[in-house]
């Protein structure tokens, strides 16, 4: 039987309903299909304990990590302390320190769910987010702090290692689907350095994909055609602001942010990959019991596959689909199921 070890990092809101609800499905699955078994620990990372503690990882936290063979992670973020503050005190350590550059973010409108599109059931994309640089490098600075000459700047850092392996990560990637389409998302006539690299960058990766079509799309484009074309897109490939707005549109395009899934990859293995719902820590619905846990799923069906267990992901995404059928839906989709209900409906489903 293989074995592998999981750090659960519940953190924030109703990362630690989901991470729960996530945990005892994975331990259903374990339990049918017999050939393997997860060793979790849990680490109670969290801005509760950033409050008491002065930080969210404390010292030698991330070398315990590495030893593991994922993360499953749940959010980060609480009203009493500032975004950036938790952003930068947990989830971006974790990303940045275990070069978890390959951001990947599927969506597609599951059986059972209606998309508010007309013609929603033609999405079936996913959105590769460069996940290490770019407007999230942290690169900037504030000067004269409070006076009028105040200045801030927020210096967006690409680097050709970068954006090449990111775009050689998608062009894989759009190999291994039927259409073998990729779109390329950049804003390359107004950012004339950094988004142009971009494209040059990535017909130079072309050449290596002659089967995969092509096209570029400038980012505010490219949110017409998702809304108006969704069949246009297949795999798409954006830079870290970019993308993260874009596969926001895309879970709700889908039906709602509870059921969308992230995995940020360390693709060469030489750290764990964590994965996560997309909906953060959403502390207006916190312990209501109405936390839809079909994003965490999801993302734990993607857990699965990136270990190896390909047919027990499978059949925990069908498990997933035969639930949302049946319209057991949590609020966000317009239905009165709990965060329980769910969860036991796709044990039972298992």
């Amino acid at each position: 039987m293989r074995s592998f070890r999981i750090a659960a990092i519940p953190g924030d809101g109703i990362g630690i309903e989901v991470i729960a609800a996530g945990l005892k499905v994975l331990d259903v699955l374990a339990s049918r299909d017999k050939g393997f078994r997860l060793e979790v620990e849990h680490f109670p990372w969290s801005s509760e304990y950033y409050l008491k503690h002065g930080h969210y990882i404390p010292e030698g936290g991330l070398e315990k990590l590495k030893t593991f063979d994922a993360i499953f992670f749940g959010a980060v973020g609480a009203p009493n302390v500032p975004d950036h503050v938790s952003l930068w005190g947990l989830r971006l350590p974790i990303c940045q320190g275990f070069d978890q550059y390959a951001n990947v973010r599927p969506a597609r409108v599951l059986p059972g769910i209606t998309s508010p599109l007309r013609n929603g059931e033609h999405i079936d994309w996913v959105i590769i987010r460069e996940n290490s640089e770019g407007e999230y490098s942290g690169s900037g600075g504030r000067a004269h702090r409070g006076l009028p000459e105040e200045v801030a700047t927020e210096t967006s850092i690409f680097t050709r290692t970068g954006v090449a392996r990111i775009h050689r990560y998608a062009f894989e990637l759009a190999r291994t689907r039927p259409r073998k389409h990729l779109t390329l998302v950049t804003k390359s006539n107004a950012q004339r350095h950094g988004m142009v690299m971009w494209d040059e960058i990535f017909y130079e990766v072309a050449k290596d994909y002659p089967d995969i079509e092509t096209q570029r799309v400038l980012v505010d484009a490219v949110t017409t055609q998702m809304v108006g074309k969704p069949h246009a897109l297949d795999t798409v490939v954006a830079t870290n602001l970019h993308a993260d707005i874009l596969s926001d549109l895309a879970a709700a395009l889908s039906g709602s942010l509870g059921i969308a899934p992230t995995a940020n990859l360390n693709p060469e293995r030489k750290f764990p990959s964590m994965f996560e719902p997309i909906h953060g820590s959403a502390f207006d619905i916190t312990g209501k019991g109405i936390a839809n846990p079909v994003a965490t799923f999801w993302t734990a069906s993607m857990m699965l596959e990136h270990l190896g267990e390909r047919e027990s992901a499978a059949r925990l995404m069908k498990a997933i689909e035969a639930v949302t059928a049946k319209r057991i839906h949590t609020p966000d989709l317009g239905g009165e199921a709990t965060t329980e209900i769910v969860t036991e409906a796709v044990c039972d489903a298992l």
